[in-house]
């Protein structure tokens, strides 16, 4: 008797310590990692911030720290470095990076087109009306800089020498460039038009969306470098699986999305929480893989700037780990299957 009682006790403190022992385990295994996205608008936030606040990095063993670094250009100099190890970059700062002799990579891709529209004063009735003005973006080689000379070009205009473009800065320093007239013009992710202070009079001169070829492009994406990949190839899936599960929550969690939309985006009012919502919602890709015909364009406009450089579109992404979770099923298990 006295056995059974030594040995249910000896249970007792083995379940006891098995309890304390495991979640501190848990804990300590969480990987310190630091992650970058370059916007604080829906479609930046629709994966990164979304992945953070709903957990999905802590549930797929990381310990993330997501900065914000409000330029493409900036991101991937920041990635070079280390001092980011993965972080949301477009194609055009892959490509660019790449003919200079950056080891950068896309992993993976979840919006995959240019999502951008003209924003000008209500005075600019046409594009003509544009000619001879300036027009602001973040910085030069940035994707509002890619943006705007798609969306001149689609209506007719020349970049830099029918229109200006300034180096301004963010979205929001671009709105208050507008509104003190500074410029005549901004490109524009989906609803950001809501944003602008003061309630300026403005009209939507050019939709990439209505653009008879819309731009391909690689935007929001997850790029690290290959020498990274290589070492830390596990860690890099757990970002995307954890990028997967954001993606998935914000095409089907519409209020909860947009309220953690407008934790990061100050001024973010219904409006353009609807609109951005419903854009984005529309272009996320269900499965990531970083699209070849956008990236080939990005390298055809960087070889222009290096044409030395020997770089291919398959030195610039890497979607083994997508094809690796497709095979495996996650992708199935977070959307569900196709029907």
């Amino acid at each position: 008797m006295r056995n059974i009682k030594s040995c249910h006790a000896t249970l007792f403190l083995t379940l006891l310590l098995t309890l304390i022992v495991i979640p501190w385990k848990a804990s300590q295994s969480q990987e310190k990692v630091r992650l970058a996205y370059s916007s604080t608008d829906t479609l930046n936030s629709s994966v990164w911030n979304v992945a953070q606040d709903a957990g999905f990095y802590k549930k797929n063993g990381l310990d993330a720290e997501v900065v914000y670094i409000g330029s493409t250009t900036i991101s991937v100099a920041a990635i070079l470095a280390q001092d980011v190890q993965v972080g949301n970059a477009a194609g055009s700062g892959v490509a660019f990076a790449a003919v200079r002799g950056g080891d950068l990579v896309s992993v993976a891709c979840f919006i995959n087109t240019l999502a951008y529209e003209l924003v000008v004063l209500d005075s600019i009735k046409s594009p003509e009306d544009l000619r001879g003005k300036s027009i602001g973006i973040s910085r030069f080689g940035s994707v509002s800089d890619v943006a705007a000379r798609e969306l001149l070009k689609g209506i007719g205009l020349k970049p830099m020498e029918d229109v200006k473009i300034l180096q301004v800065g963010g979205a929001s320093e671009r709105a208050a460039g507008f509104s003190r007239g500074v410029i005549a013009g901004f490109p524009s992710p989906p609803g950001n038009v809501h944003l602008i202070p003061g309630g300026l009079p403005h009209r939507i001169l050019a939709n990439m969306a209505d653009l008879e070829k819309p731009y391909p492009l690689p935007f929001i994406c997850a790029v690290t470098t290959k020498s990274y990949l290589a070492k830390k190839r596990d860690t890099v899936k757990r970002v995307v699986m954890a990028l997967v599960e954001a993606a998935h929550y914000f095409k089907t969690n519409k209020e909860g999305a947009q309220r953690i939309v407008a934790k990061y985006l100050r001024g973010a009012n219904k409006a353009y929480l609807e609109d951005a919502y419903r854009s984005t919602a529309k272009l996320m890709e269900r499965v990531p893989y970083t699209t070849r015909g956008g990236m080939k364009i990005q390298l055809e406009q960087a070889l222009k700037q290096s044409p030395g450089s020997k770089v291919t579109v398959d030195d610039l992404i890497d979607d083994s780990v997508v094809r690796e979770l497709e095979k495996e099923g996650f992708i199935d298990w977070v959307f569900g299957k196709k029907s």
